[in-house]
């Protein structure tokens, strides 16, 4: 697999919004609307265990679920198939960011939410060196990925897709190679859903999550 560029990510102008605490979630964790999607904010939100979604038409939401969906990185499922199938793809990391977000953003989608505004947004900050694809090629055609993004040990993944059978699993396979090889520990799903858990998410509670969050982001701060 190849590693993303050896460069370290460029922090931007910090945000002019102030979030409030994450466990003041509401039942389906949500906790603020409004703000923007510029980079300084989307930075901290992550820090602080948020992660934002469209909330109507134009506004952003922004969520902390109670539970959390994780992907230990001891824990993630291969079968014998799955490990078959990672020798038929060619895998690379940060050569097609924004076709793979825009391929996930696809409107026909199954309860699609990306929108031209996320687009930009995560596009940008992968331009700053925190947002990441990793992508399944197949005979010279993207054919799968996912993206998120990366803080010091945690890697918030957002989305996925796949044209070919199981191509967006080797790319979370790949994934999370890479996450183990250069010390993150945690890897953040956001929700649990059944395709998910078959993979090896579990669920956490909103504190705990946020206590691994602490950790991963800021090795040597208190865990809250």
């Amino acid at each position: 697999m190849i590693a993303p560029p050896d460069r370290s990510p460029i922090e931007p102008a910090a945000t002019q919004w102030q979030f409030p605490s994450p466990h003041v979630a509401d039942p389906h964790g949500l906790v603020a609307v409004g703000a923007d999607l510029e980079p300084g904010t989307l930075l901290a939100a992550y820090r602080r265990g948020l992660f934002p979604m469209p909330f109507g038409r134009r506004r952003v939401g922004w969520w902390s679920p109670d539970p959390r969906g994780v992907l230990p990185l001891d824990g993630l499922h291969v079968s014998r198939s799955l490990r078959r199938s990672c020798d038929r793809f060619d895998v690379r990391v940060d050569t097609s960011f924004e076709t793979v977000i825009r391929r996930c953003a696809e409107p026909d989608r199954p309860h699609g939410w990306i929108n031209e505004q996320f687009v930009q947004a995560y596009t940008r900050l992968h331009e700053l060196g925190w947002a990441h694809s990793v992508e399944a090629w197949l005979d010279g055609e993207l054919v799968g990925g996912l993206y998120g993004v990366r803080i010091e040990g945690l890697f918030a993944g957002e989305s996925m897709f796949h044209t070919a059978t199981d191509a967006s699993k080797v790319a979370l396979v790949r994934l999370v190679d890479w996450l183990r090889a250069t010390g993150a520990s945690l890897l953040d799903v956001q929700w649990h859903t059944a395709h998910l858990a078959s993979l090896g998410v579990v669920e956490i509670t909103r504190g705990e999550y946020l206590d691994r969050l602490a950790l991963a982001v800021h090795p040597a701060a208190p865990a809250r």
